[in-house]
């Protein structure tokens, strides 16, 4: 079993099959995409997308579970790689949520960001004196 604070992380090269769209361009192509191939929409389907984000959490907390082996039954069922990879989904999901909710996610999100950061780590950057 490895540590994730001692293991490395080494990332794959980029392969063909990674798009080239920025990340804003990937998430508003994949909310086009998930609203054309809806089952459900209107305030529901919303919801809905917003309720996607616990079952991204659960994989996470699935994952980690594997990870550690702290389910006796199963063991080691997964590998640090799976938790980046649930993670990812959790994010990506938030942000299709959030485009769900506003066409100007970008901005909305980079507004947070940024009281996030200064109430976070100041103006100084959060450098410790």
């Amino acid at each position: 079993m490895s540590d994730p604070s001692t293991t490395p992380s080494v990332s794959p090269a980029p392969s063909s099959s990674v798009p080239s769209a920025g990340l804003w361009e990937s998430v508003d192509a994949l909310h086009a995409w998930l609203d054309a191939n809806r089952a459900v929409d209107g305030r529901e389907g919303l919801l809905l997308r917003v309720l996607k984000l616990s079952e991204e959490i659960g994989e996470v907390a699935q994952a980690v579970i594997g990870a550690t082996g702290q389910n006796p039954r199963k063991g080691i069922t997964h590998g640090w790689e799976d938790v980046q990879a649930e993670l990812c989904d959790v994010a990506l999901t938030a942000l299709v949520a959030l485009r769900g909710l506003t066409p100007d996610a970008r901005e909305v999100f980079a507004r947070h960001l940024a009281g996030v950061a200064e109430r976070s780590l100041g103006a100084d950057g959060g450098a410790r004196h």
